[in-house]
């Protein structure tokens, strides 16, 4: 069973061959989601040298970001952020960033909790400091 594709505009363009999310049954499994800003490649608060290094980076701006990216997909795939039921969290810098994503976290989910993993990882494809990997279910 493949599963309708989707993608929209409205989200930052993906970084490879992929859909936005992919719907299978009543199950909507979004690819990992960044914070980049829709129509352009612009991170909320990253600053880098001129040969792309981070020179800094701001997590807070970030989180709140992603997760109105994933808002976006959510609903351009006939979902909502209530019916998120998984989501899988990854960082770059979990000593540093943790306390503040896991404090942006809890004002997005106060009332849905989906289940949560979190995971550091030594980089992702953008620099960018966040990515969301997510489930939710349509009806």
């Amino acid at each position: 069973m493949s599963g309708q594709k989707v993608t929209t505009e409205k989200a930052p363009k993906p970084v490879g061959l992929y859909p936005h999310a992919r719907n299978v049954g009543n199950l909507l499994f979004l690819s990992g989601i960044g914070p980049r800003e829709p129509g352009t490649d612009n991170i909320p608060g990253l600053e880098l040298d001129p040969d792309g290094n981070i020179l800094k980076y701001d997590i807070e701006a970030e989180c709140h970001s992603v997760f109105r990216n994933v808002k976006t997909v959510l609903e351009a795939a006939g979902s909502s952020w209530d019916k998120l039921v998984d989501v899988t969290v990854f960082l770059t810098n979990m000593k540093d960033d943790f306390a503040t994503y896991n404090k942006v976290y809890a004002e997005y989910f106060r009332e849905n909790q989906p289940c949560r993993t979190t995971v550091e990882v030594k980089s992702l494809p953008t620099p960018i400091a966040i990515e969301l990997k997510c489930v939710a279910v349509l009806d």
